[in-house]
């Protein structure tokens, strides 16, 4: 009977590298919150005092900041805790679940926009200095954040990038209130203010789409968007003694997280720890997957007579 090899790796370098990013993007995300959340704070005040429906209405923005900040921030502190025997992979995926609601929330939030751009259509509101005054403030609070943000790992991270997408939705909606407004002051044009949300609106929803789509992709266990499953298994079955690869799965446990498992077919006489040492070299180096579980058979071994039917 032939016998069967699995290995299983983890890059320590790759964990290493990742947790500089993780320790970086709670830090920013943490102080991002605070600003925020401290803002949105003095303008729900002032809005009560001064029963300004712009300042409440711009609070209400920085609500649904703080609220994306901090599930993005509560999101890594969750991941941080250990793998367990029944969470084996641990609890980094709890990132990709914040990103995904994060994702669903700028959607609801652009569509939102665009039910009150079509209300302003027929009634549009007076702009008064007041409200420039809380757009460029408002504005500045996002700059500021933004930048912050900018810091982490917005590239390869879906759980902050979700997290920054949230405030440029707000800064975009600052700059359209001042731009609108200048034109209102300027000409008279009122019905700069609902065309400006629209816009806003419009690049809100891509942006939520974009986030929706890829978190869900790796919820649904799909395949990573930078990884050629095609090219990977040609790349190994063309290694001198693998004569078949087959049951090829490739997917992400969390963003940055890459993972793959495979079945080998190999000579009957083959050396399998060279077989497992150059397949494993392939898949780290060329196709940069750093946890992979590669499952080794002979033509005549009962694991391949048993996997055939699955393919």
């Amino acid at each position: 009977m032939g016998h069967q090899h699995e290995h299983h790796d983890h890059d320590h370098s790759h964990a290493g590298h990742g947790h500089h990013h993780h320790t970086s993007n709670t830090r920013v995300l943490f102080w991002s919150f605070i600003f925020i959340f401290t803002f949105m704070i003095v303008e729900a005040i002032g809005g009560f005092l001064t029963n300004s429906l712009a300042l409440l209405s711009d609070a209400g923005h920085m609500l649904s900041d703080a609220a994306a900040l901090g599930l993005s921030l509560i999101a890594f502190k969750i991941g941080e805790k250990k793998a367990t025997g029944s969470k084996t992979f641990g609890y980094r995926r709890f990132e990709i679940i914040a990103a995904f609601i994060n994702g669903i929330t700028l959607v609801a939030i652009s569509l939102f926009v665009f039910y009150e751009a079509i209300h302003r259509f027929a009634e549009p509101p007076i702009v008064s200095g007041n409200m420039m005054i809380i757009a460029f403030v408002g504005f500045c609070v996002n700059i500021l954040v933004a930048w912050m943000l900018m810091r982490g790992d917005t590239e390869q991270n879906l759980n902050i990038k979700s997290a920054l997408l949230h405030v440029m939705g707000d800064l975009l909606g600052s700059i359209g209130a001042l731009i609108a407004g200048l034109l209102i002051i300027l000409f008279g044009w009122n019905i700069a203010d609902p065309i400006a949300s629209i816009i806003v609106a419009v690049l809100i929803i891509v942006s939520g789409l974009r986030i929706t789509r890829d978190s869900l992709n790796i919820l649904m266990e799909g395949k990573p968007a930078n990884i050629n499953v095609g090219s990977l298994t040609d790349t190994l079955s063309s290694i001198d003694g693998i004569e078949d690869v087959h049951d090829v799965h490739v997917w992400s446990i969390t963003s940055e997280f890459p993972s793959m498992s495979c079945h080998l077919v190999v000579q009957e006489s083959i050396d399998r720890d060279d077989i497992l040492r150059k397949a494993n070299e392939v898949v780290k180096n060329q196709f940069h997957i750093s946890h992979c579980t590669i499952q080794i058979e002979g033509y005549h071994s009962k694991f391949h007579s048993d996997c055939e039917s699955c393919d």
